[in-house]
């Protein structure tokens, strides 16, 4: 049976009737009244978890309290316009870098705007990638963390304030803009220091539900994004999505009770499929969907930018997702998106008229997450594993600060590490990947330079691991990850093998105010990863590429080509 909505088009086969079943539910249960009354009693009955929620679903306020501060933003336009500044570059991760990447790849830079860069990269090679692309004199960094201390962002801003420094012989500060909560260190420190502006943000808003806040607002004003276009689209939604709408005409709902109950029929890998002009869409959904609900052993894995391949390559563990923007569709993903329909495999259209629709896709996202949070039996709104990586790499980076070594012979207690070309590399792959069964999942973790060639290159490998175990793969540079699908691989089912990559750094660069450098600290995230993997009894196999990353993954994919 195929469900048509406004919007969304839902191809469930023979899950039909349970997702039905479920809105029924939602239906009886006031779940849309109960959302919006911001009742936590949905998710969790314990005063722990209640706590948490209770402060966490300010999200669904953005669509009108930000409208009015919406205005605001024109007077830092204004501002830096005045002062002659052509470029932004985002400090941040995760929630706080996603929402605005989405904004810079789909909107691009109107005229007369600044043109943004987000740096979510501790990998050295990407950080003087972004200094050197820059007139310094002419750049306002964006330092954005909701607690203002994540890690990532305070090196970033460290490094960038200690050039503008020495480039200008006086204090940074009007280079930098602070986005935080209040009472963070961040926000005193921008109020110390005479930062251009400051942008407090709700506090009851969590990092990867911000989108619509000032973490992707300031961002995406200064690109020239029509601002209060993506809040009218998201309010429209709000309005559709609203508590007197019922369930079954509830298109976030129906989102949500598909996601979750798919799931529970063992459809929980969600494979996103999107229109060439909001491909960028999915790594946003990815953060929302693997952090909100990877947890308690359950959770939906999402599956963004894997190569869209023939139905034969599938497991009967997918779920479709296709992300259209209309009149700007692509022939092979909707050709192939049929003859999955086609083959039984689940299938759910999404279409927007414009980019603007954005706004509202933010907000039905957000509200489907966390229906199927409900559908699961998960907090949609905690994080208890995201916090286990983060502890590891301070131990690390503890035992560097005493003297210790870091070095890749720490992964010497991994039950496979290898080198790129080491012979035995093919026939370990092979038993690593051959262990792989159905409902399992690759996940391929590159802490790697953020270059193109070498995403295409990740990307090869990735299909040839597809086609020959037919399951799902995922594939994310380190640490970007950890903030995102880091908590699904840690909480959530055990079904994930890890393919953890990681390189020697040509050039290395020094974290004002620390005793290590970036290509140090990145090496600690993955030793600390890898750490709380191993924790949990995950599978994982490590391998070292070199100092030469284009040829240590060429070395790589024929050694998974010849692990037969």
């Amino acid at each position: 049976m195929t469900a048509r909505l406004e919007h969304t088009v839902l191809s469930l086969g023979e899950h039909d009737e349970r997702v039905q079943a479920r809105l029924r539910n939602f239906q009886d249960e006031g779940f849309a009244r109960r959302l919006w009354e911001k009742d936590p009693s949905l998710w969790k009955d314990d005063a722990e978890h209640r706590s948490i929620i209770s402060n966490a679903l300010g999200w669904l306020d953005l669509p009108s309290t930000m409208a009015p501060r919406a205005d605001g933003l024109k007077a830092l336009v204004k501002d830096c316009a005045a002062a002659g500044l052509t470029d932004a570059v985002l400090l941040g991760m995760g929630g706080s870098s996603l929402a605005p990447e989405v904004m810079r790849k789909t909107f691009g830079v109107a005229e007369g705007s600044l043109d943004l860069q987000v740096l979510d990269s501790t990998d050295p090679a990407a950080v003087l990638a972004v200094d050197r692309s820059l007139d310094l004199s002419q750049t306002v960094f964006l330092v954005s963390s909701k607690s203002g201390t994540t890690t990532e962002t305070a090196s970033f801003a460290a490094y960038f304030c200690d050039r503008v420094r020495r480039m200008e012989g006086r204090g940074c500060g009007r280079h930098f803009v602070a986005i935080t909560d209040a009472g963070t260190s961040l926000a005193e420190q921008a109020e110390r220091d005479s930062f251009r502006a400051l942008f407090v943000n709700p506090g009851d808003v969590g990092g990867r539900y911000s989108a619509l806040s000032y973490f992707g607002l300031v961002p995406a004003a200064l690109i020239g994004v029509d601002v209060h276009g993506l809040l009218e689209r998201a309010r429209r939604m709000a309005q559709a999505c609203g508590p007197e709408v019922v369930a079954e005409e509830n298109e976030a709902l129906i989102l949500g009770a598909a996601l979750g109950e798919l799931a529970l029929a063992g459809r929980d890998k969600l494979t996103l499929v999107a229109s060439p002009p909001i491909e960028s869409f999915g790594a946003w959904i990815e953060q929302l969907v693997a952090e909100s609900l990877g947890k308690e052993g359950r959770g939906i894995l999402p599956v963004d930018l894997e190569p869209l391949g023939e139905p034969a390559v599938y497991a009967q563990d997918r779920v479709f997702v296709h992300l259209r923007l209309r009149g700007r569709e692509a022939s092979h993903q909707e050709r192939l998106l049929a003859e999955l329909d086609e083959a039984g495999h689940p299938v759910i259209t999404i279409t927007m008229d414009d980019p603007l629709e954005l706004g509202g896709e933010f907000l039905r996202w957000e509200i489907a997450v966390a229906a199927a949070g409900a559908v699961l039996g998960v907090d949609p709104f905690d994080q208890p594993n995201v916090q286990e990586s983060k502890d590891n790499t301070r131990a690390v980076l503890r035992q560097f600060r005493r003297g210790g070594e870091l070095a890749e012979e720490q992964t010497g207690d991994v039950e496979e590490s290898y080198y790129a070309g080491q012979a035995g590399l093919p026939a370990a792959l092979k038993g690593f990947l051959g262990g792989a069964q159905p409902g399992d999942y690759v996940a391929i973790q590159a802490y790697l330079p953020p270059q193109s060639r070498t995403w295409r290159q990740l990307q090869e490998i990735r299909a040839v691991v597809r086609d020959r175990t037919r399951v799902a793969t995922t594939l994310g540079y380190g640490p970007r990850f950890l903030h995102s699908t880091g908590q699904h691989h840690k909480g959530g089912p055990g079904t994930g093998l890890f393919l953890q990559l990681t390189c020697e750094d040509r050039t290395d660069v020094v974290i004002p105010g620390e005793p290590y450098t970036f290509g140090v600290l990145k090496r600690a995230q993955a030793l600390g990863d890898l750490q709380a993997l191993r924790d949990h009894d995950r599978r994982v196999f490590h391998v070292s590429l070199g100092e030469d990353v284009a040829a240590g993954l060429v070395r790589l994919r024929d050694a998974v080509v010849s692990a037969k």
